[in-house]
């Protein structure tokens, strides 16, 4: 037979006891208690906390996402990333101050137009921190900022082929082999913080002067690894000089 028995302390509940046999197993307000405790633990996602979570880490990681979209580089730790991205949000409503403090100087605005009290917020919030984020880069570019700060793009590889310029490319292999090619809008190459690694859409064969003859046939073009290459060579491509080259009878690869 087995027996329940209960005690009440308050409104708190005190223990349970339940016998079966020579067992007994009991469940005192302590083990109650944690469990409650536990149970707020776990209620993170609550209005109050969701709100300071959009506000002050939504943002700025925004921000930090556009950046590292426009200028790649290491990838952080999620740890300095909650710090950069709660900074990065506390920069962006120090600059959005003056109208913020504007739309909550007049509480009749948010009961007359809830709508554009919420499309405002969203700008602040949502908006924004993705223009930051693009005028930052491009002060960056400019030769005044870059008398005090380095240039956003931190790599010489991701400089010249961020410009989309096409090219054409010989890459001298560790081994002293060299390979011509074109680099144009097909091409592709790698950006940090990968190795720098380059797909030319066309690979030519080369005099032993390092000149152009022809374009191989049969190809898809030609992956260059990181691992291989000692040098890359680039030369301008003129005004219809793709057009010319192309003439030249191709020859088997």
């Amino acid at each position: 037979m087995v027996r329940f028995s209960n005690a009440w302390k308050g409104n708190k509940y005190a223990s349970l006891v339940c016998k079966s046999g020579a067992e007994t197993v009991t469940i005192d307000e302590h083990t109650h208690s944690r469990s409650h405790s536990k149970r707020e633990k776990m209620d993170i996602w609550d209005q109050n906390k969701l709100v300071v979570f959009i506000a002050f880490v939504v943002p700025g990681f925004i921000s930090l996402k556009i950046y590292q979209l426009l200028c790649p580089g290491p990838v952080k730790d999620s740890s300095q990333q909650i710090v950069d991205a709660v900074s990065y949000s506390c920069i962006n409503y120090a600059l959005l101050l003056w109208p913020i403090i504007q739309i909550e100087s007049y509480p009749e605005f948010k009961r007359s137009y809830p709508a554009w009290y919420a499309a405002f917020y969203v700008l602040v919030v949502l908006v924004a921190p993705f223009c930051w984020a693009l005028v930052f880069r491009k002060l960056r570019e400019t030769k005044f900022v870059q008398k005090s700060l380095p240039h956003p793009t931190a790599r010489p590889w991701d400089f010249v082929f961020h410009q989309k310029l096409p090219y054409w490319i010989v890459v001298t292999l560790k081994d002293k082999t060299k390979i011509g090619g074109l680099y144009s809008w097909k091409s592709f190459t790698s950006n940090a913080p990968e190795p720098e690694s380059i797909y030319l859409e066309q690979c030519w064969h080369l005099d032993d002067a390092g000149d152009f003859i022809a374009a191989k046939v049969d190809t898809a073009g030609i992956l260059v690894l990181a691992s291989e290459i000692a040098t890359v060579e680039l030369t301008t491509m003129s005004t219809g000089e793709a057009d010319d080259r192309e003439k030249v009878t191709p020859v088997q690869a």
